[in-house]
């Protein structure tokens, strides 16, 4: 057998654990950029609890909070400016995928001095700042990968840096900080880690453990369905969801996302459709595909969830979305031109071609 794991984030979690683990900063700098979006961290009281906590070990601090859904390389360039400006010794990611999906890349241009178009090239070193990470959400799981998601205007869709010195050094979850978000971010954040899990176990780079691991996630998840489908999601559900998609975060650290990733990412460039959601809308329609040649494997994902068919998990999945957005066939054609050339087809361990995309499509919206 072989086998290469690597997983080198350190993870706290529970309730408080930011104000009961100061000490874990101190061994990460004397000044820290907080990197996060306008509001939610305001509101949910995460940004309140790093502030007291850097102020108590006496830890300086400069705050960039300009980070919007689906950062941009700008938006990196900009937050790793402030950073050199102001000698910052490590950065604080506090939100969902976006606020630390930009602090791995102002963690990495902070350090090196990479052209804007040659971003995405994969020429990264070992001079990365550390990292200390707050998921304020369950569904990226970015706070244990190695991946940095940004928009690439460029490509009309999202890329990834991926680098092992992207990992953050620490991550604190605390459910406490997602029981102010609303039932529709809950249910596409949800969604988004089980489309991790579930996508792990169909890459190529897939193993018995990160299958095992894939199946703690999928568990976790699925035992919440019955609360996002009443969208009344208790602090226990949402500490299952936390849970679930960390794990599924450390799935994808080694597996690598499958074609649903390739294909939403053109509804959420295009469309703007949430992450979680355009993975969603279409993982249906990649399980049918996948059945076919690999019956076994969705029949164990399926019962993990405590679901019979696929036809089972699209009626659950059109239950939490609602009313899917209109897409033209022409549209289709072109997201599928997109999507065909992304890494992330050739990582299925069931490749679909360009005939097989476009029918997901359509099968996902209505038009066949």
């Amino acid at each position: 057998m072989n086998l290469n794991f690597y997983m080198p984030t350190k993870v706290i979690m529970g309730e408080d654990c930011i104000s009961q683990n100061e000490m874990e900063f101190t061994k990460l700098g004397r000044k820290a950029l907080i990197v996060t979006g306008a509001h939610s961290a305001k509101m949910n009281g995460s940004l309140d609890d790093i502030i007291k906590t850097l102020e108590l070990v006496k830890i300086d601090y400069v705050i960039y909070d300009k980070v919007r859904s689906n950062p941009t390389v700008t938006c990196v360039y900009e937050g790793a400016k402030i950073a050199r400006d102001n000698n910052v010794e490590f950065i604080i990611a506090i939100g969902g995928g976006s606020p630390m999906d930009a602090g791995k890349a102002i963690a990495l241009l902070a350090c090196q001095d990479i052209k804007e178009d040659e971003i995405f090239g994969g020429n990264i070193s070992d001079k990365v700042l550390p990292m200390a990470f707050v998921p304020t959400t369950a569904g990226t799981g970015s706070e244990v990968t190695q991946y940095s998601i940004l928009t690439n205007d460029k490509a009309e869709t999202k890329t990834s840096i991926s680098s092992p010195y992207l990992f953050p050094t620490v991550s604190f979850l605390d459910a406490k900080y997602m029981d102010s978000l609303s039932i529709t971010t809950t249910i596409n954040t949800a969604i988004d880690a089980l489309s991790h899990a579930v996508e792990g176990m169909i890459s190529v780079r897939a193993t018995a453990l990160t299958n095992a691991i894939a199946i703690e996630s999928i568990q976790n998840i699925a035992s919440c369905f019955e609360e996002l489908r009443s969208e009344k999601v208790s602090r226990v559900a949402r500490e299952k969801l936390l849970y679930g998609s960390m794990l599924a975060g450390i799935v994808i650290a080694h597996t690598g996302t499958t074609a649903v990733h390739s294909m939403g990412y053109s509804l959420t460039y295009f469309k703007d459709v949430d992450h979680g959601r355009a993975n969603g809308l279409l993982l249906g329609g990649f399980l049918e595909f996948v059945q076919k040649a690999k019956p076994e494997l969705i029949d164990t994902m399926l019962k993990a969830m405590n679901l019979t068919s696929v036809e089972e998990f699209q009626i659950l999945m059109n239950q939490l979305f609602g009313d899917k957005e209109e897409i033209t066939m022409e549209e289709m054609k072109k997201y599928t031109s997109i999507a065909i050339k992304a890494k992330n087809i050739k990582n299925s361990s069931v490749e679909p071609d360009e005939n097989v995309i476009l029918d997901i499509y359509k099968k996902s919206f209505g038009l066949s």
